[in-house]
């Protein structure tokens, strides 16, 4: 089984897989919106790339303000999970992703990709954060509960 992390904007979506251990997080692709209220294709994607990589679980970025609370944005984001749970047929977890996009921006500039390139890649790293994140607390808790 992977885990497939989520990045729901209102253009975008950016995909991550994990490998087949669960231990690394890996972008897949950036899927592109035509309209903002406009979901079927993306759902479809979504769906057919759950399939190909045998995915049972997928965790979605859910974007509280920095004070915590939850915005329009988180709205938008729990009516999405509930469509990907009813087309997908896959628990969803949601991911406090509180500054993913600002640590992907700085990762892309970094790695010295031009200002004008990075909007093609920010989302999938969003996402591989994203799920990094999740992953790596998955383990922290598996190696927390053997030490008993």
């Amino acid at each position: 089984m992977r885990v497939m992390g989520l990045d729901f904007g209102s253009k975008t979506v950016g995909v991550a897989i994990s490998d087949a251990l669960m231990v690394t997080a890996q972008g897949i692709e950036t899927i592109q919106r035509k309209s903002p209220g406009k979901l079927r294709q993306t759902l479809a994607r979504i769906e057919g790339l759950s399939e190909e990589y045998q995915v049972g679980k997928i965790v979605l970025g859910f974007p509280k303000n920095m004070d915590n609370t939850e915005g329009e944005r988180c709205r938008r984001t729990l009516e999405f999970k509930e469509l990907l749970e009813k087309r997908c047929g896959i628990p969803v977890v949601l991911w406090d992703e509180r500054l993913t996009t600002v640590a992907a921006q700085q990762a892309l500039e970094e790695y010295g990709i031009r200002r004008e390139n990075r909007k093609m890649y920010v989302d999938k790293i969003a996402a591989v954060l994203i799920l990094q994140g999740y992953l790596d607390s998955q383990a922290f808790q598996a190696a927390k509960d053997l030490e008993g």
